[in-house]
């Protein structure tokens, strides 16, 4: 930045500072973040040259006052300023009593002062190219390297992800050779060569150790970690706390205050509101496109053959798609080697028209997957009848704000049970990214509990799983989100995990912990049902059989597993029924909760099915629908399906898809994949043959079959909203005279989304709407049931039916039907005043 000669040393610092403030640290990278700082930057380069002429009428250059004006300016606004850009409780000194008192360091955490009005976003590092020099062994040369991070793609939410480092060239400029190394993020397992890049780096001339490589990836990746947040006020925040810091500094400095000091002070707080009200616009901007809705994309169906009738399935038998289908199956090990689509039809050749189910019994139950055919998808659907009662689940690939922020006018006070398991606040936790401290941990809980309240229905109940580190700000969190519920109503269950054995899970020395803690309540203590489960025990042996959780108190005719011969043998019992009380020492911990394994890849989950068996059990019925935000490997959902309830499963990393690859190269099954397998019966996938690993399959218990259908698509995310918006680079316009330029909402001649709506080619006067110019893969249907919030009964190539039998009309359309459509559809197009 370019500053005047005249130019103090305290303006000069006030200034720079502003700026490198206002737009956080310098990021490389091709993201919708480092796109909306550059725009920040030109802004601030356009009212830069405003803010400097209100100044001067109050502080001219002459003027023994400027410089000091300059320095409180400065000493206030580094306070509410972090890296990333974010306006919070930054910096507050030690010696401002005010802050002291208020917002002592103790007590704040708890009640997660620091980030109370933010949305939390987002973990993430602040990337940058830069060079990286090495001491090489005296007197030779240092070891130069560069790092190209340009083409980094930032992360769109909190998913995992790693560096991935490639050779781009060897240069020789003066002062020696400098290896470029390109810098991405990994996508689809692949993982940085060393051994590549240093034969590369060898024979362009550069000798290198591979001890040299990784000390150069060290210093790269010792970059910022940054919590990205968004204020829901900054300005309304900002000006009280200007205000709270102006009385302070009063009354610090004296009691008696002549004219020519109260306009002085006047001019002080008059440049910080111009300067606050122009940071606010920015920040209520990307406020408002974080709360905008988000579009529904690349939405598919997930359908066993079972529901299928005779003459649709020899469609689908000699569909192209017929190929990536089958070897689908093939690599989740649901059919074998050879199979082929045939295979469904044969057996019996006299199928009558219109008749359901495959010819072959053995495969009834294989999910075929819409993605394969995507011109019979509308025929597929058509089969299922209405779509509200067939479809058994929703799967969204998304940041779990956006999702329930998206999906809550359809669902506002239809689910029955919330199950939430977030990261725990612990630093490291499996293989899910778990880094959150206390404020930003309290800021993104909150966040996502007070929208989900608005799903849970009155008689509903919410689980909130934690361990020994959150479980006390647990309960702060739900007396927040939920003031209704008293302390009464809640209980504490304690989930012995098992880890003892292994002492897996241990707390640095001491005691091994082997317990997590389930906080469990009712949204409406009045309108609670709760269903009493009892546990069976073994009448002559005295042993709990706590995988057979059953309701009421009737005796059963139940059985145990023996191994005898060798073999594992069922026995009957006689059994009478227990109350299950708030100690769970009965179901295994995610160590041994059923690891599946086959020649191709492994599965594990983090947790037991049998434990959200018992929790799905003792608050919901047949049909009822459960929400789990956090679904990580899709345990919830899982069980659900088995235990016949509806669900809502949302997750936002890499264990989404059939596959993934973990850290170490391994593949493993997604959620998706999973649920697939769940339709098929999940019958294919067994523990080791020995007795001290077994643990009883849920679906062996409920001797579940396999069968249904649910929908699955990912959601448009904030970061691709600020991408993919258009801003103008050009300067603000001045629309209401009795604002201020600091006032003005700049944003208000942008197109954002709007550019998707355009005059109609071929029609004079009529409008046309492009979705796709805005994302290939947008689903309408989706997209529209999620704006009205209705829920689809029948889509056709015309039209939708929802459940409450209004229709919709699907482009083509005429234009008054079109100006209904861009209506509906104007809170995801263009969000401003």
């Amino acid at each position: 930045m370019l500053i005047p000669m005249a130019e103090g040393p305290r303006e000069a610092r006030f200034l720079s500072a502003l700026e490198d403030l206002f737009t956080g640290a310098e990021v490389d990278g091709d993201s919708g973040f480092v796109n909306l700082m550059r725009m920040k930057h030109q802004y601030f380069q356009d009212i830069r040259r405003e803010l400097m002429d209100s100044i001067e009428k109050r502080a001219p250059q002459d003027s023994s006052f400027r410089e000091e004006l300059f320095d409180k300016l400065h000493t206030f606004f580094s306070k509410y300023f972090c890296e990333s850009g974010a306006i919070y409780f930054r910096h507050l000194p030690a010696f401002e009593r005010t802050y002291e008192r208020v917002y002592a360091e103790g007590a704040d955490v708890a009640l997660s002062w620091k980030t109370q009005d933010l949305y939390y976003v987002k973990s993430d590092t602040l990337v940058r190219s830069m060079p990286v020099e090495l001491p090489g062994p005296a007197p030779g040369p240092k070891a130069r390297f560069y790092f190209d991070a340009s083409q980094i793609q930032h992360k769109r939410n909190n998913e995992r992800r790693d560096f991935l480092f490639t050779f781009e060239r060897v240069e020789n400029p003066p002062g020696g050779r400098v290896l470029h190394l390109r810098v991405t993020y990994s996508e689809q397992g692949r993982r940085t060569k060393p051994a590549e890049i240093l034969k590369a780096a060898n024979q362009a001339g550069m000798r290198l150790g591979e001890d040299d490589l990784e000390a150069a990836f060290r210093k790269f990746r010792r970059q910022t970690e940054a919590d990205f947040f968004i204020h829901k006020n900054a300005g309304a925040f900002l000006r009280e706390q200007f205000d709270l810091w102006l009385y302070q500094f009063m009354f610090q400095e004296q009691s008696l205050f002549e004219q020519n000091r109260l306009t002085q002070l006047q001019a002080i707080r008059d440049t910080a509101r111009e300067i606050i009200a122009f940071i606010a616009q920015f920040e209520d901007e990307l406020r408002r496109a974080w709360e905008k809705p988000k579009f529904a994309r690349n939405a598919n169906y997930v359908v066993t053959l079972d529901r299928l009738p005779g003459n649709l399935l020899e469609k689908i038998a000699a569909h192209p798609g017929r190929k990536a289908q089958v070897a689908e199956w093939r690599d989740l090990g649901l059919v074998e080697n050879g199979f082929r689509m045939a295979a469904i039809r044969r057996g019996q050749k006299a199928l009558q028209p219109g008749a359901t189910g495959p010819v072959n019994g053995a495969h009834r139950f294989l999910p075929l997957d819409t993605r394969h055919f995507k011109d019979l998808e509308l025929e597929i659907l058509g089969a299922l009848g209405d779509l509200d009662t067939a479809l058994d689940g929703e799967l969204i690939h998304s940041e779990n704000w956006q999702a329930l922020n998206t999906l809550r006018k359809r669902y506002a006070g239809r689910v029955k049970c919330i199950y939430i398991d977030p990261p725990y606040n612990t630093g490291t936790d499996f293989e899910y990214r778990d880094q959150f401290q206390n404020s930003t941990w309290l800021s993104m809980m909150s966040n996502r509990l007070d929208l989900a309240r608005d799903f849970l229905s009155e008689s509903g109940y919410v689980y909130l799983q934690l361990d020994h580190y959150a479980d006390y700000l647990g309960r702060i969190l739900l007396q927040n989100s939920f003031p209704q519920v008293g302390i009464n109503d809640q209980t504490v269950i304690t989930w012995n995990t098992g880890d003892n054995i292994s002492g897996f899970k241990t707390q640095r020395d001491n005691w091994i912990r082997q317990a997590d803690k389930i906080l469990f309540f009712p949204k409406n203590p009045s309108d609670a049902e709760f269903v009493k489960l009892w546990s069976p025990v073994a009448a002559e042996k005295g042993k709990k059989l706590g995988w057979l959780d059953f309701i009421g108190p009737d005796k059963q005719n139940l059985y145990i597993e023996k191994w005898i011969d060798g073999k594992l043998t069922r026995v009957p019992v006689n059994v009478k029924s227990k109350r299950i009380g708030t100690i769970w020492n009965d179901i295994y911990s995610f160590q041994y909760s059923e690891p599946r394994e086959t020649e191709s890849f492994s599965f594990q989950t983090q947790k037991p099915e049998n434990l959200l068996r018992r929790i799905i059990q003792s608050c919901t019925q047949e049909n009822d629908i459960v929400l789990d935000m956090y679904s990580g490997t899709g345990t919830t959902p899982a069980v659900s399906q088995k235990l016949g309830r509806k669900w809502i499963a949302i997750e936002s990393d890499k264990h989404f898809g059939n596959f993934y690859t973990d850290n170490g190269g391994q593949k493993k099954v997604g959620i998706l994949g999973r649920l697939k397998i769940v339709l098929a019966g999940d019958k294919r996938f067994t523990l080791p043959n020995t007795p001290e690993k077994r643990n009883p399959h849920l679906s062996k218990d409920l001797n579940w079959e396999g069968g249904g259908a649910f929908q699955y698509y990912t959601l448009e995310q904030y970061e691709e909203t600020l991408k993919n918006a258009r801003y103008k680079d050009s300067h603000q316009l001045t629309l209401d005279a009795t604002k201020s330029p600091f006032e003005q909402y700049i944003f208000i001649n942008d197109d954002k989304f709007a550019h998707a709506i355009h005059p109609s080619q071929t029609a004079p006067g009529a409008l046309e709407i492009a979705l796709q110019t805005l994302y290939p893969d947008i689903s309408l249907p989706q997209t529209l049931a999620n704006a009205l919030g209705k829920h689809l009964r029948q889509i056709t190539p015309t039209q939708l039916t929802f459940t409450d039998n209004t229709t919709h009309p699907l482009p083509p359309m005429p234009t008054p039907q079109l100006q209904t459509l861009i209506t509906h559809l104007k809170p995801y197009l263009w969000w401003g005043e």
